[in-house]
């Protein structure tokens, strides 16, 4: 069913590439080739798509946020706004309107997966996004790929016994043992309970970006890029082979302003 001209003018808007959203770079082209995905339904389709970011591109650092989706595809890893942009390039690349909302979140959120020196570099509020997408008339929240499942997997286990909201190691939800994280239609969810600031929705992280920047600038940037992430990532590998975890969580709720 057609919509309105202004509806349909959205529509394509939301379907350009971008230099982020690079969807039409050979990696990307020939990804949705292999996997057939522009040949399912659209339910099916985006359910693909989004199983593939959450748990084929694990749950770790990379170089800066504002890296185009081809080489968050070649990373093979990413975090809430890498990995974002890489779920928006293949779902426009099949088809799938799509937008970005930008916040920022708690870094209390981080830590556990975050620790030592890399957590005090952290800024308070630390930029983060999520996907929306329009799906069956309406605007559906996508947040829940962030966290790979045999990551979360992980969390679930050592903290079995907590109840309640749970804060830290990249996850910040009322329920660890049960997060909105699976796609069915509707919204997905799983650092939510982390946003201290809304920024609005943006067309594409480049418009986002351009407004707000990345996480980290100068000496920081610096430190971050050529040493901090990597010893991010050996902990969250760490974290994601069953390494002992403190006994308790970091926290919690979030603590607020």
């Amino acid at each position: 069913m057609s919509g309105t001209p202004r509806q349909e003018e959205e529509t394509e808007r939301l379907l350009q590439p971008t230099a982020l959203l690079d969807y039409r770079h050979p990696d990307l082209e020939a990804l949705i080739r292999a996997r057939g995905w522009r040949a399912l339904p659209e339910f099916e389709r985006i359910g693909a798509i989004y199983d593939f970011v959450r748990d084929e591109i694990p749950f770790g650092y990379n170089l800066t946020d504002d890296l185009p989706a081809s080489q968050v595809l070649a990373d093979g890893l990413g975090q809430c706004n890498t990995k974002g942009t890489l779920l928006m390039a293949l779902l426009r690349g099949c088809g799938i309107p799509c937008r970005v909302h930008g916040f920022t979140i708690d870094k209390a959120l981080q830590k556990g997966a975050v620790t030592g020196i890399a957590y005090r570099l952290a800024p308070r509020s630390i930029v983060h996004s999520w996907v929306e997408i329009r799906f069956e008339g309406r605007w559906v929240n996508l947040e829940g790929f962030i966290l790979d499942k045999p990551y979360l997997r992980r969390l679930q286990q050592r903290f079995a016994g907590q109840r309640g909201a749970f804060c830290g190691f990249g996850a910040a939800t009322p329920d660890l043992q049960n997060p909105p994280v699976d796609w069915q239609g509707a919204d997905t969810y799983i650092q939510k309970d982390g946003i201290d600031h809304d920024f609005g929705v943006f067309d594409s992280p480049d418009a986002f970006y351009a407004r707000h920047g990345a996480n980290l600038s100068g000496l920081k940037r610096w430190l971050f890029r050529n040493f901090v992430r990597h010893r991010m990532n050996r902990n969250v590998g760490r974290i994601r082979g069953g390494a002992r975890l403190p006994s308790s969580p970091v926290a919690d709720t979030i603590p607020r302003r």
